[in-house]
């Protein structure tokens, strides 16, 4: 595969007429117990117990009109575990800072079991989807396309242009450290296989002796 880049993502993210669609829904599965969805969605407690969620990740964590002004208060009895990332759905925030920490939140709710975890915005289509495909790079091993695909196989988003940056730059990356991991290997590899020849030759210049 050659260099990705954003045109590239965006092309994914569109239909056969480069358009782009909005969510038809409020919440859609996009990987096994993991959910995308939008404010209305998160504000539903009996609707969120009725999906089995058990973990809510908040990526618009705020008062302002594009946030959700929720948490963990909000979820007070319901047994639901909560995260707010005060992300900002702007092309030059810096939503990567929160790769991590996002990625650790939701492979900790998968690691419980029968655990269910919402990744939610004000919308469901730029900051959520962004993050969960993240977590798919950095916990799956996938590739930035391949987790753009996967997302939007199951619900009809589109990350800002910032934030398909910054999966390309994940991305990169995290194909540079698959090579230095490998190439990691193979010196380790080729010192053993010297190390072995260097043996083979004393012993037998014991055996030889």
């Amino acid at each position: 595969m050659g260099e990705l880049s954003v045109q590239a993502l965006n092309d994914l993210l569109a239909d056969e007429n480069g358009l782009f669609s909005i969510p038809e829904v409020n919440v859609n599965e996009v990987w096994p117990r993991i959910f995308v969805g939008d404010a209305s969605i998160a504000q539903d407690v009996s609707g969120l117990q009725r999906l089995g969620v058990t973990h809510i990740l908040n990526a618009a964590e705020g008062q302002s009109f594009m946030h959700v002004d929720t948490g963990a208060t909000f979820y007070q009895g319901s047994g639901i575990t909560y995260l707010g990332l005060r992300a900002n759905d702007r092309p030059h925030y810096n939503l990567a800072n929160h790769f991590e920490e996002a990625a650790t939140f939701i492979e900790e709710a998968l690691d419980q079991e029968n655990g269910q975890v919402l990744v939610h915005c004000r919308e469901g289509y730029s900051r959520s989807p962004t993050l969960v495909m993240a977590y798919l790079m950095l916990r799956h091993g996938m590739r930035a396309c391949e987790a753009v695909s996967v997302v939007r196989a199951r619900r009809a988003v589109g990350p800002n242009d910032g934030f398909l940056k910054q999966l390309v730059t994940l991305d990169r990356l995290l194909r540079n450290q698959n090579e230095k991991n490998k190439e990691d290997t193979y010196g380790t590899i080729r010192m053993t296989d010297k190390l072995e020849s260097c043996l083979c030759y004393m012993v037998l210049e014991v055996i030889c002796k």
